[in-house]
């Protein structure tokens, strides 16, 4: 299988971020570009320690991502190659795009925290 960035159907469109996603097999695949600055803290309340649960594997193509974890921060830049343990919550630099892989489960459970955090502060 292969997927560019035309190829893979964008899912959500927002002035903060867009992203494209598609799931082969067992894994999720999703292409994410972001136009501001993102905090992925309030998205992942109601999670274990409100943090993300799901592993991710990935690729900084352009940016910077700032990774939180409770006793540390690891910085990952353009060029670079990643692993998030479960644990995490990104910051993410205006003009970051990356590719990135995650188990198709796990990360079908922490999205299901994420839109219900996201429908809790949508605009009436």
């Amino acid at each position: 299988m292969r997927g560019s960035k035309t190829d893979l159907p964008v899912t959500l469109e927002l002035d903060v971020v867009v992203m494209r996603e598609i799931e082969w097999g067992d894994i999720h695949v999703g292409m994410e570009s972001y136009r501001q600055q993102l905090d992925a803290t309030p998205f992942f309340h109601g999670l274990p320690d409100n943090r993300c649960q799901c592993p991710h594997w990935g690729y900084i193509l352009s940016g910077r991502m700032v990774v939180k974890y409770a006793d540390r921060e690891e910085i990952v830049n353009a060029g670079d190659a990643y692993y998030m343990a479960p644990g995490h919550i990104p910051v993410l630099d205006p003009g970051t795009e990356l590719v990135e892989f995650s188990p198709k489960e796990a990360f079908r459970q922490t999205m299901e925290a994420v839109e219900r955090n996201l429908a809790a502060t949508a605009p009436a």
